[in-house]
């Protein structure tokens, strides 16, 4: 793509005889297709992170008392990710053969199968018998949530190319309802029938979502290219925004399999009170996300501010979640809360633009435009949050089996940090060479309009 198109895509206005495919004058009107588009996507993220989220109020103790460590329970959370990590580049450079409508319809109905199998662990013996299955479990569920949040992504990018910031943060909404509704409703629904019934209930409504999408979803169809992964991960920015990625990822990921232990051992909550604390960051991340991708998508110089400042704030609010003992500042759940709410807001700031940056960046290095390259981005988009997600809880879960929560969670603030100060000198260094370059371009300009032959002569 040449530089006028890229120039297009950042702007989202394209020439009328430049214009792709894509982006015709149809793509900003909201027809009964991308309607049905994103009620199906919106059913994915609410069904997928009420199912993902269920686990983080009373798994962790239910799991100690079958004979598995805090260590091992973050492997458990850990091993989800690191499979979805790998099955998620294998969907998005397979997607076009596969098909985009059959991967997500699949993946919903493995999902739904492996939820209320995850309900019957309960009457496993206890010890490695129990721990093994909880593995084999979770990594058959991340092969299913790998191939329609894989799916999702690309149809979305392929049915909104100008507005795919402002899509994703509004249907970001039911991922936050997911993560606001899983841990209440999986508490209360384990208090009061047991281990069994929530992941029952749940897989069900997954189950139930399938031959909604199968009817709704339109199919597409596209015809693969030879881009690889290889060749978007080496683009520089385009990796340091997936570290960017990692980052938030690890930081969400830890609090997993340590926060509801935290706070049950130092706050004295009742177990169906723990899923009313993850409120905070889960409502605060659904609520500005909208408002974060109309940003991103409307004023595209914004979304390097964003992503520095995300992670900055994100850091500065782990390091006081503990608080951090070196700050000598006694625990508080106001606090606790306080900064839940707050990582919530950062994690929107940083996760929201960093994939509509992404597919501008694969634009700009002449990458071609079409479903094949959208399976790629969400495929390396999704990979790399698995990654995180598996480095989090592992990491956390040692760190707070060895530290206790407050240091962990200190430790834990540095990957945004780091992220947020790597791209941050990305950008500083990309403005400065283009101001470098502005000179000499128009220097150059003012030799090619001078006349060969003066005047004088």
């Amino acid at each position: 793509m040449g530089s006028r198109e890229a120039a297009a895509v950042e702007t989202g206005q394209f020439p009328d005889n430049d214009r792709p495919e894509v982006a015709n004058e149809e793509s900003g009107r909201l027809t009964k297709e991308k309607m049905f588009i994103m009620a199906a996507t919106a059913s994915i993220n609410f069904s997928s992170m009420i199912c993902y989220s269920i686990l983080g109020p009373f798994f962790p103790r239910e799991a100690e008392k079958k004979g598995a460590s805090s260590t091992v329970v973050g492997l458990i959370f850990g091993c989800f990710s690191l499979c979805n990590f790998f099955s998620s580049l294998i969907m998005g450079k397979y997607l076009v053969q596969i098909g985009a409508k059959f991967m997500l319809v699949s993946g919903m109905f493995v999902s739904g199968c492996v939820t209320i199998l995850f309900g019957m662990l309960d009457r496993a013996p206890d010890g490695p018998i129990f721990i093994g299955l909880c593995f084999l479990v979770r990594a058959m569920d991340a092969v299913g949530f790998a191939a329609a949040m894989t799916a999702s992504f690309s149809i979305l990018a392929k049915a909104f190319p100008n507005n795919i910031a402002t899509v994703l943060g509004s249907l970001e909404i039911f991922t936050g309802l997911g993560l606001v509704l899983g841990p209440p409703v999986g508490g209360f629904l384990y208090q009061s029938f047991g281990y069994e019934i929530p992941f029952v209930v749940l897989g069900c409504v997954v189950l139930i979502m399938v031959p909604l999408n199968i009817c709704i979803l339109p199919k597409y169809d596209s015809t693969p290219t030879k881009e690889s992964f290889w060749k978007l991960i080496t683009i520089p920015k385009i990796l340091l925004l997936c570290f960017t990625m990692f980052s938030l990822s690890a930081s969400l990921g830890f609090l997993d399999p340590t926060m509801s232990l935290f706070v049950l051992e130092k706050f004295q909550l009742p177990v169906g009170y723990v899923g009313l604390v993850f409120l905070g960051l889960a409502l605060s991340y659904s609520l500005s996300s909208p408002l974060l991708g109309f940003l991103s998508d409307n004023m595209p110089p914004l979304r390097k501010y964003l992503l520095v400042v995300g992670g900055l704030m994100t850091t500065l609010c782990y390091f006081l979640l503990g608080p951090a003992p070196v700050l000598h500042i006694e625990s508080k759940l106001w606090l606790f809360i306080l900064m839940l709410v707050i990582i919530g807001f950062s994690l929107a700031m940083s996760g929201i633009p960093a994939f509509p940056e992404i597919l501008s960046c694969a634009y700009e290095n002449g990458f071609e435009e079409g479903l094949s390259l959208l399976g790629l981005v969400s495929g390396l988009f999704s990979a790399i949050w698995s990654l995180g997600s598996f480095v989090g809880p592992t990491l956390g879960g040692f760190l707070n089996d060895k530290l206790g929560f407050e240091w962990a969670a200190a430790i834990q603030g540095g990957w945004p940090l780091l992220s947020g100060l790597a791209i941050g000198m990305y950008y500083i260094y990309e403005a400065s060479c283009k101001r470098r370059s502005s000179p000499q371009d128009g220097l150059g300009t003012e030799q090619e309009r001078a006349p060969l032959i003066s005047n004088e002569t």
